[in-house]
């Protein structure tokens, strides 16, 4: 699992900038909640072919005791997440009260924690740094954030031991529950399980972290992630809810499978599309699953009207196979398994060269690509360059001819000629002469 780095300071400091010269090359920005005088933001950082999580807090002012306890609990949870704290002060004043109490609460902590002195853009500014040792820190790193002065020597230091990604348990199928809370994602595990391993409860949010449960089906072996519940990000009012939502943006990149758990009882609301989108954003399969379902009473009838709902509503996931479960009953719960194997198995596939080119070859007879300013899109190969999920690349006369329909389109057909069902694809064009 990816190291988790956290930016903790007072306000004005310049955390945010620190955050947006680290991700400078990789913005994958997970979560943004803008505020007036704090926000939440994750994202993961990419140097070097390494990685790592981060976290930018927000402004910490201890001086506000109105906000005392929340902002104890917020240093609290942020220091609980992190592998690594970076305590950022203004070399441009003199260091203040909260500095002096945050640097208490952080050794109390016992995590490493480097010390930023940011605003340093210049020599002069370097001669004050002897005032910032009085804080009592071994690793302090004057950077500039403005001037993106020493930020390459800070993350030297924050990547120095860390490992290029390496997938953990590669033959072994990894899926997680995802999902709002309280939609019964801990107990589809239990049921499968057969057994209360994981903490059930009606109480939203019950499962703060991802617990991970090894168990054997038809005799191979399979991981189960479950994940904290996501609130809607307007809604998420607890500060441990915030970072609970980092450990299941965790659970999803560690996933090959997702499964998507949405509350039959309430209906599909736009956060469940948003955390599908989620998983289909870090490329991993899906499989959605309609919990709670013994609380529906004219199941003939609500069974196609839901259907109906859910080819609608998930048309961005149309490959995504759909159960109807009760967790509760354990009523179709058999039929789960089944559809997560699927998905693996299509998320792994290989197809022969040979076949997808005889694939595309009859799309294109059926269907040329239209012509722009007498110009036409020519598909001279293709072949498949990964898994996990499957990726088709496309050697053509000039991309820039093509156009999204067509590329749809020919998803479509390699949809329709080999079963991809459950995983996404992706279709990459390349030029003739490319490498």
């Amino acid at each position: 699992m990816k190291k988790t780095v956290c930016l903790i300071g007072r306000p004005n400091t310049g955390k945010s900038s620190l955050f947006n010269c680290f991700l400078k090359e990789n913005r994958s920005i997970i979560l943004d909640e803008p505020g007036i005088t704090r926000d939440r933001i994750y994202g993961v950082v990419s140097y070097n072919n390494k990685s790592f999580h981060l976290i930018d807090t927000g402004g910490i002012d201890l001086g506000n005791d109105s906000f005392q306890e929340d902002i104890l609990a917020q240093v609290n949870f942020a220091v609980l997440e992190a592998d690594l704290v970076l305590f950022v002060v203004d070399g441009k004043e003199e260091l203040s009260a909260s500095d002096y109490k945050i640097c208490d609460l952080l050794r109390k902590s016992r995590k490493p924690v480097y010390l930023v002195v940011n605003k340093i853009d210049n020599e002069k500014r370097k001669e004050d740094l002897y005032r910032f040792y009085e804080l009592g820190y071994d690793k302090i790193f004057p950077v500039s954030a403005a001037h993106k002065l020493g930020i390459k020597e800070l993350l030297d230091e924050i990547t120095k031991n860390l490992e290029e990604t390496v997938e953990e348990n590669d033959e072994v199928c990894k899926f997680s529950f995802i999902g709002r809370p309280n939609v019964g994602k801990s107990s589809l595990i239990n049921a499968l399980l057969n057994e209360e391993r994981a903490i059930v409860s009606s109480v939203a949010g019950t499962t703060r972290d991802a617990l991970d449960s090894t168990f054997m089906y038809h005799g191979s072996k399979y991981i189960m992630i479950d994940t904290a519940g996501m609130r809607k990000k307007g809604k998420i009012a607890e500060n441990i809810e915030r970072y609970s939502f980092l450990r299941s943006i965790k659970a999803i990149e560690r996933s090959d499978v997702c499964v998507l758990v949405i509350d039959a009882s309430e209906g599909i609301i736009e956060q469940d599309k948003h955390i599908a989108g989620m998983a289909i954003s870090q490329g991993k399969g899906l499989v959605i699953c309609v919990n709670k379902w013994d609380m529906i009473e004219d199941v003939d009838t609500s069974l196609k009207k839901w259907k109906e709902l859910l080819k609608y509503e998930f048309q961005f996931a149309t490959y995504a196979r759909v159960v109807f479960t009760s967790a509760k009953t354990k009523k179709r719960i058999q039929t789960l398994m089944p559809e997560i194997i699927k998905a693996y198995e299509n998320y792994k596939k290989q197809i022969p060269t040979a076949l997808l080119n005889q694939c595309i070859q009859e799309a294109v007879l059926l269907h040329e690509a239209p012509s722009y300013k007498g110009r036409r899109l020519k598909i001279n190969f293709v072949s498949q360059t990964d898994v996990k999920p499957p990726k088709f690349t496309f050697w053509v006369n000039d991309k820039g001819l093509v156009h999204f329909s067509y590329k749809r389109y020919l998803e479509n057909k390699l949809r329709d000629n080999f079963d991809l069902t459950g995983t996404p694809i992706t279709l990459h064009f390349k030029n003739k002469n490319e490498e």
